[in-house]
């Protein structure tokens, strides 16, 4: 990490503009983690998502550890305080996009080890166990793009799978003009689990008030009206909705 100096709007200072190698305004992590794909902040904390590793960073506060590992929270100078790994060896691999935040949880994918996870405040969980496991390690495994997004709406984490089944070919751009979408998948919270198949895959995604909005080719789409059905982006499927028991 490499942060700037204060911002404060009450009496106008701005000095994010100033980086002065004589003061502490870095902050390394275990380079065994891999690169920073993502940083979010959470509470008073940051989650930095590395390739291989999901940490917490301490914001102006420090850990001291006990001998039998337990730890105390003190207060000092510091931007940025000890970095402490999550439980589980995940990371976010190469996918940023997929990471979504939805209060105090952090919904993401692990394309390298196959899986989608889930960090709320019991740890790391791999929701792609709950039974898709087999369905995600072939689908991420040629993944291109996983975009992440959260329907409150619905109280789903919605992901699309962009994947690449191209073989032999002789350059990227060749590989990715035979690259086909997987439908969006939803997981909820409600049920705990994989609730639906969506026919709509968006290039990203939000939730404003209460409503879910996607995008698509540059423009901007609303969800949940009543009177479209099957409809999506312009385009009605012939996809018609079902479910099984």
């Amino acid at each position: 990490f490499i942060f700037s100096g204060i911002y404060n709007s009450t009496s106008g200072i701005n000095r994010l503009n100033e980086f002065i190698q004589a003061e502490p305004i870095t902050k390394d992590l275990n380079p065994t983690y891999g690169s920073i794909q993502r940083i979010v902040a959470r509470d008073t904390d940051i989650v930095a998502l590395c390739e291989d590793k999901v940490l917490k960073v301490l914001a102006n506060k420090n850990a001291l550890f006990n001998a039998d590992g337990n730890t105390n929270v003190t207060s000092n100078t510091q931007v940025l305080g000890t970095a402490i790994p999550f439980s589980g060896e995940y990371g976010v691999s190469r996918n940023p996009e997929s990471v979504v935040l939805s209060g105090y949880r952090i919904y993401f994918t692990d394309k390298f080890r196959g899986a989608v996870l889930r960090l709320s405040n019991d740890g790391i969980t791999p929701i792609s166990e709950y039974g898709m496991s087999d369905y995600f390690k072939d689908t991420l495994r040629t993944a291109v793009a996983c975009v992440g997004s959260f329907n409150d709406r619905l109280g789903e984490y919605d992901l699309s799978i962009h994947s690449n089944v191209a073989r032999g070919t002789t350059s990227l751009s060749d590989e990715l003009a035979q690259t086909k979408t997987v439908n969006t998948i939803s997981f909820n919270e409600k049920v705990n689990g994989w609730s639906s198949f969506r026919s709509y895959v968006p290039e990203s995604g939000v939730s404003l008030d209460g409503e879910y909005y996607t995008f698509k080719f540059g423009n901007i789409y609303e969800h949940s009206i009543e009177r479209f059905r099957n409809s999506f982006y312009g385009n009605a499927t012939n996809v018609r909705s079902s479910f099984s028991a």
